[in-house]
């Protein structure tokens, strides 16, 4: 059975603003993925994708968080994953 990688992305994340907001957690069905976020800072809930991989919330000043698993069908380490993705060339 191939790994699952959890992935989290957060974007300008104030964390002093972070420190006083009520924490939300998020299991992901597909992938059993959980991530646990300031809730009152990511308060909309974008629509979830088709294929059930994630979600993906942001905030009113513009701020965004995506919580998502992946197949790991190249049964990659979590250090050769950021290794390829510093090495990438490609937008984010």
């Amino acid at each position: 059975m191939k790994r699952v990688f959890p992935i989290l992305a957060v974007a300008a994340l104030s964390l002093a603003a972070a420190a006083g907001a009520a924490p939300f957690t998020y299991t992901n069905q597909r992938f059993g993925t959980v991530c646990t976020f300031p809730g009152e800072i990511f308060s909309i809930r974008q629509p979830e994708p088709e294929n059930g991989d994630g979600q993906q919330w942001s905030a009113p000043d513009g701020a965004s968080l995506i919580c998502s698993g992946i197949l790991n069908i190249d049964d990659d380490t979590p250090k050769g994953f950021v290794a390829a993705e510093k090495a990438s060339t490609e937008p984010g």
